[in-house]
């Protein structure tokens, strides 16, 4: 993509009429959205303390009092309203996104049901499966192309299949394993859906905008909840489940449609990349817990505090402060590879990703050394610090701190 052609194209693009109804119908959207979803949280908090619907304190919570987990109902819902609220402006992606809304439910009704009762993970996976497959066969929502990365282009189908469900249930799990702390999986999500929707608009991918729009509208409404010290609530399994299913939806079209247009300024040659960076927190954190939880010699969906975000609240910062920093890690991410991204490879680009995320596991394992010594009384802790940090890196030592 060049930065000139696409200045000078959403320049033409602000004059044009149909452009001026889809992005009036986006913002109008995001408003209903985030109005329905700050009126009816209030509604699903009171519903749940009166029925004892509350998340309790555990080993591995970072909150100290039970909390309302049911946010994703409203989310749920405002996604609802919002999008079939205006009549549709282009029909060409009508029907996948009316697909969409189809697995959303499915999955909606199964995270109630996990925050209820629980679920049996094996389960959960299958109606992962399910709803991708929805859009995989009656969508023809797939992943066919692979923009050169390591020589492939195209494959066949049956590859394709299996990578794009690969796609939905790596993305959907991401999302759910972030959500630990206020904030995060939230204010990821909203970067994420605004960057998607923001493409998807200037493409005069209406609908498709307008749903990434939607989502987000809800996203900022749940929020304000969220980080509230006297009405709290979380999103649950309810909502993590179908955040992770709409950002994957949306990162699968974003990379179809860039093969379709390869030369339209406004299209990435190497969209899988683009998309790997817009999810880059939740897709790292994810990696990096499972291969720690492996290393260590225990199954990689086990239970810990071994996610950066828990790290962080380890090391002191706040549920905000932590939520900032990785937001803003994301958000830098995106920018700086818009920027630079021009004249490399898409196989450079991954092992460029490949680099930052070996990275990142090193500043977890530094992260983790600091809480355990911050852990130790003050008055011990400057010596042992710097012990620890001779001694960190020997041997099998460092599986302590992964």
């Amino acid at each position: 993509m060049n930065l000139e052609l696409l200045l000078s194209y959403i320049q033409n693009k602000l004059a044009d009429d149909l452009f001026q109804l889809g992005l009036y119908q986006c913002m109008l959207s995001f408003l209903v959205a985030c109005f329905v979803a700050v009126v009816s949280i209030p509604v699903v908090i009171k519903i749940s303390e009166l029925k004892f619907l509350m998340e309790k304190p555990g080993h591995r919570s970072s909150h100290k009092t039970a909390t309302p987990t049911f946010g994703g109902i409203s989310i749920f819902a405002a996604i609802l309203i919002s999008y079939f609220l205006w009549p549709a402006i282009d029909q060409t992606d009508i029907y996948r996104t009316n697909l969409s809304i189809v697995g959303m439910s499915i999955l909606f009704f199964i995270g109630i049901k996990d925050d209820m009762v629980g679920i049996d993970p094996n389960k959960k996976i299958f109606f992962q499966v399910l709803p991708s497959l929805i859009l995989i066969f009656f969508g023809k929502l797939r992943i066919d192309y692979l923009y050169g990365i390591f020589g492939l282009y195209h494959i066949n189908d049956v590859f394709s299949v299996l990578i794009t469900c690969l796609i939905f249930i790596t993305i959907i799990n991401a999302i759910n394993l972030i959500d630990g702390i206020d904030g995060l999986a939230g204010g990821i999500s909203t970067l994420a859906s605004l960057t998607f929707g923001s493409w998807f608009l200037l493409t005069n991918h209406f609908a498709m905008a307008c749903l990434a729009f939607t989502l987000a509208g809800a996203l900022i409404g749940f929020l304000r909840f969220n980080f509230s010290h006297t009405s709290k609530i979380f999103m649950g399994n309810t909502g993590s489940l179908i955040l992770g299913f709409l950002l994957s939806f949306f990162a699968v079209r974003f990379i179809n449609l860039n093969n379709s247009f390869r030369f339209d300024p406004t299209s990435f040659f190497n969209a899988p990349i683009v998309a790997i960076v817009i999810l880059i927190v939740p897709i790292f954190d994810t990696l990096r817990v499972f291969l720690v939880r492996i290393m260590a010699g225990r199954s990689p969906f086990s239970a810990d505090r071994n996610h950066m975000h828990h790290i962080m609240i380890d090391n002191g910062l706040s549920h905000a402060a932590a939520t900032g920093v990785l937001c803003a890690v994301s958000l830098a991410n995106t920018v700086l590879f818009f920027l630079f991204h021009r004249d490399i490879s898409n196989t450079v680009s991954l092992f460029i990703l490949i680099g930052m995320f070996f990275l990142y596991m090193a500043i977890g394992v530094f992260l983790k050394m600091r809480a355990r010594v911050r852990a130790i009384d003050k008055p011990r802790r400057k010596g042992l610090y710097l012990s620890q940090l001779a001694s960190a890196f020997s041997g099998r030592n460092i599986l302590r701190y992964l």
